[in-house]
């Protein structure tokens, strides 16, 4: 088994497995705030090395990982794993946040541009073992439009120096992410995209800008294997029982997704998919730009994700069933 299923980075014209995984789980626990949790509780990290070579055997040539995820912890855990595997895929991963990696606390955010990105960069360059990131990404969704430029131009003389091949902007915002397309090495906008939150305005960006789009949240933090039925099935220290209003683990949103997986799941088991599969199978489906990035923490859940590209996406049948049985009202 091994993903054929390929996707272009966007004007980088590089292609990529149709499937990255997202690194982010596998960086342990960490804290936004003494009372809030923002990993995915405690990780066994011979595992998650486990399964990111196992992820190398399958095809997978894209990972996903963020400074500030384990307080530095999946940076150092993901180039360890690579090694001399690395040269072999595209690293992508994120600043914009201050932390401290003794007490994994979060200590604040993008201050001073041009001393934060540089310094940002250097330090992930360590952790990671290599000497080039291959996606560089903003990580501050809402940062405002005129500090944006001014880091676009930043990560361009990052570009011209060999630190970075790319960059690109971890935000939901349309305005920002065509903000970021002005610059000549951005490849990618990531952007929350599953089947209970759907993006049309951040892909079009993508279409129009030749982008790609990197898919974050595309299982909607695990609802959508149909493992989780209440909030209690999720362990400690694990950001999904945080009242965050993004959060589709949070009371008022649990329930509303977990009666819209009900509508559809039939459909996205059809075929002999799994329901993790198939709502992979859908982001697929909604635009040949997406890349999604399932967070994974065992060789298990490794598998079953890249196994999906062996399905490949749902047909336009299948994707008007969808729209037709989660219209507000039906």
């Amino acid at each position: 088994m091994s993903t054929t299923l390929t996707r272009t980075l966007g004007r980088s014209g590089i292609e990529v497995s149709a499937l990255g995984l997202g690194c982010w789980a596998i960086g342990g626990p960490f804290w936004g705030a003494p009372d809030l949790p923002i990993g995915y509780g405690q990780v066994d990290d011979s595992e998650s090395i486990r399964a990111i070579h196992r992820a190398l055997d399958l095809g997978v040539t894209l990972f996903d990982t963020a400074d500030v995820y384990g307080a530095g912890h999946s940076e150092r855990i993901l180039g360890q794993a690579l090694g001399q595997q690395r040269k072999n895929v595209l690293i992508a991963t994120k600043f914009g946040n201050q932390f401290d990696e003794e007490t994994r606390m979060i200590t604040g955010g993008l201050d001073d541009p041009q001393s934060h990105v540089r310094r940002a960069c250097e330090a992930s360059l360590r952790r990671l073992q290599t000497d080039y990131i291959d996606l560089y990404q903003l990580h501050v969704g809402d940062y405002d439009l005129e500090g944006a430029a001014e880091i676009r131009e930043i990560l361009e003389q990052l570009v011209s120096e060999g630190k970075i091949r790319f960059y690109g902007w971890s935000t939901d915002d349309p305005e920002r992410a065509r903000l970021f397309a002005q610059g000549a090495h951005c490849v990618a906008i990531q952007h929350t995209l599953n089947v209970f939150e759907d993006s049309p305005a951040i892909l079009a960006v993508c279409e129009d800008e030749n982008l790609a789009s990197l898919n974050r949240g595309p299982l909607s933090m695990g609802l959508l294997t149909g493992k989780y039925t209440t909030r209690d099935q999720v362990g400690e220290q694990d950001i999904r029982l945080s009242s965050l209003p993004w959060n589709p683990f949070n009371a008022e949103r649990m329930p509303v997704h977990l009666h819209q997986l009900d509508k559809v799941r039939q459909i996205l088991t059809s075929d002999g998919r799994t329901l993790a599969q198939g709502a992979l199978g859908w982001i697929w489906a909604r635009s040949s730009r997406t890349i999604p990035i399932p967070g994974f923490k065992t060789v298990q859940q490794v598998e079953e994700n890249v196994a999906a590209t062996r399905f490949g996406p749902l047909t336009q049948q299948q994707m008007t069933e969808i729209e037709q049985l989660l219209r507000p009202g039906s």
